[in-house]
Parts: structure tokens; C-alpha cells; sequence
């Protein structure tokens, strides 16, 4: 499939102005395309760009409020419940992040339980906010009904993602981001606009039986049927241990819905609002030690694990948030890949408001 190639800054521009057509205000316009083309830039095309028209159909459909600002409904010294008003899901998330990293900077810790959100990006782009502070950073949110549980056959649980971020001495930080699917939807939405057919294990029909055609599974997806759907890490049943990918995708929901009395994931996008909910998380190095020995040791973990033994054909072991921070690096260098499609939705909407096209 064709691509093309784009500037960083002027994608996130061009992001920004139609974000304000469909309605942001400018603060908020700023934050959201930030966060969309950050993921495009680290190789996440699945949270990037092609995002903006699953937003514009939230706020038509009154899932997303991007005027909405959030609110703080219950605080203590180290942790705070905040109902985002159906706002954006960056906008929620810088507030609710920083207010984190804020207690864990004033007494060592701090944690925010999250309801009335949306769709936040890249799980990572907010638990590396507390590396930058010397601090241990996390990230969860649920998401709209895409996974079935072990031994169900009914969509209930969202794809979960759970990150983790930790600081290093190294050039970047340990920073694990992940599904507890096998992969996020939007992974799925990319393959069906390359037209390309998913590997067997990523999701099961109406009768648990897996599906390779995109398309088919898509259709299965927006239909009214309740079953269905994505798989957890470890596949089907508890051979490949499928039951652990299901208990890490409920412990997300409890943490992020239970905590903060929102939403789980079989309710959302059910009534005003999307109802996603979020849980975050910041934590001091200072707590265990003197940060830069910490930092030097985590290093020294992460390099012993980069010079073991390789497999046949393999020339290296990645670390969790490297492949991402070099392809960032790259794109800042060369500019941003846009697949076909992408660069399409986006020529469509600088015709529609008139704004100048990439």
C-alpha cells in the first residue's frame, strides 16, 4: 500500500486546526494532537492520526464533550478521584497525571482513579510523564466491549491496556505498554484499512472459533450481537494460560471502574457519556534509595537482559518502549508515515473545513 511522508510539526499543526473545527478549543486541540501524533510517531499507528474520526463520531454520537473540563470529586494527601465531565481523554489524562506526579513529588506516591472519560491514547505517553521526575509512572483504562473471557463467548471486557514505566539509566526508560488483549482494536482497524487479513489467534466468532478475515470481524464487531470477539494474551481456554490475559484485563477494570465508581467495560458507551474510566499511578525512586544507583542498577538488569543468548537469526533482544523511542527518533529525523488511508481521512477533512492539506 502507497504512504507518504510528513513533517512532525506540521502534522501535529494540521491535526490541532481540524481538532478545532470539529469543535476543541484551542488548549485542548493542542493536547489531544499531541498525543495523536506522538503515537504515530513512535510507529503506533493504531492511536495516531486515523484516530481523529472515531473522535468526531463520539462527539456526534454525545460520548465526547471536548469543551468538558474535569472536576475532582474526592482528594486525600496521596490519592484523587476525578469525574471527567465526558471530556477528551488527553485533556482528563494530563490533569489526572499530573496531579500524580504533584503528591508523589509532596509525600512519595500519589493516585488517581478516573470515570466519565474517553478514549486516552497511548497508555505510555502518560506513565512516562513521572520518569522525567525521577518517579515510577502507570498507566490503565478500560474501553469500550471488544474481549470475551475464558470459557465465555460474550463481549464484556474492553482490551485493557496496562503500562508500566520505569526510569533507567539508559537512553530510554523501561516502559511496558500493552493490551491484555493479544492486540488493542485499533491494531484490527489497521489491518482493515490495508485490507489485509489478521493472524489466526487474535479474535473468535459468534461460536469461539477463530477468524483471520478483518472485515468479517469487523462487521461481527458493530453488530448487535453480543458475542464474539478479541482474545486475551494466552489464547483461548487455559493451555497457553489465556486465563491469566483474562485476569489482567479484569484487574484493569477494577482498578480503573471499581476505584473510582465508574463504569466497567460491558457499560460503556451505554447512557450519556462514553463512561471510560482510568487509574494512574506516580511513585518516588526516592522511596527505595538514592535514585541514580537505582537507575544505574534498573540499567544494568535491562543490559544483561539485551546481551543474553539470541535465538537463531536474531541479532538482538529488544527492551519494552525502545523499538518505539528509536522509530520516534527516525520519525523526528525524517518525518512521519502515513499509510494510504490515513493520508486520505485527513485530505477529506482539510477539504471539508477548508484548511490547507498536508
Amino acid at each position: 500500500m502507497d504512504s507518504r511522508i510528513v513533517g512532525y510539526g506540521e502534522l501535529q499543526r494540521f491535526t490541532r486546526r481540524i481538532l478545532e473545527c470539529l469543535g476543541y478549543p484551542p488548549a485542548h486541540a493542542d493536547v489531544t494532537a499531541t498525543v495523536l501524533v506522538e503515537a504515530d510517531a513512535r510507529g503506533m499507528a493504531s492511536h495516531g492520526v486515523a484516530r481523529l474520526d472515531f473522535y468526531e463520531k463520539n462527539i456526534k454520537g454525545g460520548f465526547a464533550d471536548p469543551k468538558a473540563e474535569p472536576t475532582v470529586v474526592r482528594e486525600t494527601p496521596v490519592a484523587v478521584v476525578i469525574d471527567g465531565n465526558n471530556g477528551v481523554g488527553p485533556v482528563v489524562s494530563e490533569f489526572a497525571m499530573a496531579r500524580c506526579i504533584e503528591k508523589a513529588e509532596k509525600v512519595g506516591a500519589g493516585f488517581a482513579a478516573v470515570r466519565n472519560s474517553n478514549h486516552f491514547g497511548m497508555a505510555g505517553l502518560w506513565a512516562e510523564k513521572a520518569v522525567a521526575r525521577d518517579q515510577m509512572g502507570m498507566a490503565f483504562t478500560n474501553t469500550r466491549i471488544c474481549s470475551v473471557p475464558t470459557f465465555g463467548s460474550q463481549r464484556i471486557l474492553g482490551t485493557n491496556p496496562i503500562c508500566v514505566a520505569i526510569p533507567s539509566a539508559g537512553k530510554v526508560p523501561f516502559l511496558l505498554d500493552m493490551a491484555t488483549t493479544t492486540v488493542a482494536h485499533g491494531k484490527v482497524e489497521v489491518y482493515e484499512r490495508r485490507d489485509k487479513d489478521m493472524p489466526l489467534g487474535w479474535c473468535v466468532d459468534e461460536k469461539g472459533i477463530g477468524m483471520t478475515d478483518t472485515k468479517d470481524f469487523q462487521k461481527l464487531f458493530w453488530s448487535k450481537s453480543p458475542d464474539g470477539g478479541h482474545l486475551f494474551l494466552g489464547g483461548e481456554g487455559e493451555d497457553l494460560g489465556g486465563h491469566k490475559g483474562f485476569g489482567l484485563g479484569l484487574l484493569v477494570d477494577l482498578l480503573c471502574a471499581g476505584l473510582s465508581m465508574g463504569r466497567w467495560s460491558l457499560h460503556t458507551f451505554s447512557g450519556k457519556g462514553s463512561g471510560i474510566a482510568h487509574f494512574f499511578g506516580a511513585i518516588r525512586l526516592d522511596n527505595f534509595g538514592d535514585p541514580q544507583e537505582i537507575k544505574e542498577h534498573v540499567e544494568g538488569i535491562l543490559d544483561e537482559v539485551r546481551n543474553s543468548h539470541k535465538a537463531e537469526g536474531q541479532d538482538r533482544i529488544f527492551i519494552h518502549g525502545e523499538r518505539e523511542a528509536e522509530a520516534r527518533v527516525k520519525s523526528l529525523k525524517d518525518g512521519i508515515e502515513l499509510d494510504e488511508a490515513t493520508a486520505e481521512l485527513l485530505a477529506k477533512y482539510a477539504e471539508r473545513f477548508k484548511v490547507k492539506p498536508l
